[in-house]
């Protein structure tokens, strides 16, 4: 009689257990809702609360990890494109004669560095220059959106949550304050010191910044994930264009020519950083004593361009397409 009544109690709970729903979807998880020293209990299968993802057993857990290495270099690539942005359209507008360029130049590095301190200090923990996040895993996790399953086809169970927090929200917040910034600052500064341009000229990097801070957004709301994966050869290849460009707009045919002007060799230094940006970014550094040496190849595309200009000759090409041939 015992045995028998043993099996029916172990035929009742495997029931229980075998007709207990099943947590649909990539990304559904169970919130706890209560813990102590011997018990958990968890809520129904549904959307994680921000600061938390789903495990593999589909339970909400809190994000508690240091961001990687690759984390931090994206994040400091998502932040320095505002700043090129900043820098190129100063330089574009500024004009040659224009002595205000360096201080607007500063005063950008200024924003973007106050915006980043900031956003650092706002974000959990609130009050120190460090975050904890979650760790990427693949590329769906930073579209979660497009995995709210439909059980019955007919019922979407919602459970859009930020998987890779706080990488994707905590750009958008950045670009908040580097704008807010800009708007304080900027104008006081351009209407002081912007002597020398007239006065449609003046704010001409500002209005720039107004259209290129919302493409900047998009681009993070749309492709941030992809932009996680490609940001490394995204800089090698810009780096690498945007330096050929510049040196031959610039007639830089030789050392000398390259030498004359400070202007040019900070830009050429600027790209030099750029482009180890990217070797870092790509390997990762993961064997430090591998991947290092890795860095000697950063002067080769500037050394590979002064040696095969005088064959390309780009002040001849720059002459001819002005004379329209």
């Amino acid at each position: 009689m015992k045995e028998k009544i043993e099996q029916t109690l172990g035929a009742s709970i495997f029931f229980a257990v075998d007709i207990q729903p099943a947590c649909l979807g990539l990304y559904c998880g169970k919130t706890l809702l209560f813990k102590n020293s011997s018990t958990e209990i968890y809520g129904e299968c549904g959307v994680c609360p921000r600061g938390q993802r789903t495990n593999a057993q589909k339970y909400c857990q809190p994000c508690t990890e240091t961001p990687e290495l690759y984390d931090w270099l994206y994040l400091g690539f998502m932040a320095m494109l505002p700043l090129v942005l900043h820098w190129f359209f100063i330089e574009w507008y500024s004009g040659k004669k224009s002595s205000s360029a360096l201080f607007q130049h500063i005063t950008a590095l200024f924003e973007c560095s106050m915006a980043a301190i900031i956003t650092l200090l706002v974000s959990d923990p609130v009050g120190v220059l460090y975050i904890r996040s979650c760790r990427v895993l693949m590329l769906s996790d930073w579209y979660t959106m497009l995995y709210n399953p439909s059980p019955d086809y007919v019922t979407t169970v919602h459970c859009t949550h930020e998987a890779v927090y706080p990488l994707y929200t905590i750009v958008f917040i950045y670009y908040a304050f580097c704008l807010v910034l800009m708007m304080l600052l900027r104008p006081l500064l351009v209407k002081k010191i912007a002597c020398g341009l007239g006065k449609s000229d003046r704010f001409k990097s500002i209005y720039a910044a107004l259209y290129f801070f919302p493409i900047l957004t998009v681009l993070q709301a749309v492709g941030g994930g992809l932009l996680y994966y490609a940001f490394p050869y995204i800089i090698l290849v810009l780096s690498l264009v945007t330096l050929a460009v510049y040196m031959s707009a610039s007639e830089i045919e030789n050392c000398y020519d390259l030498l004359v002007r400070k202007k040019r060799l900070i830009v050429l230094f600027s790209h030099w950083l750029l482009h180890a940006y990217g070797i870092i970014s790509i390997s990762r550094v993961d064997k430090l004593e591998q991947d290092l040496p890795l860095l000697a190849l950063v002067p080769t595309p500037a050394l590979f361009y002064l040696f095969t200009a005088k064959f390309t000759e780009p002040s001849r090409i720059l002459s001819e397409g002005a004379n329209g041939h």
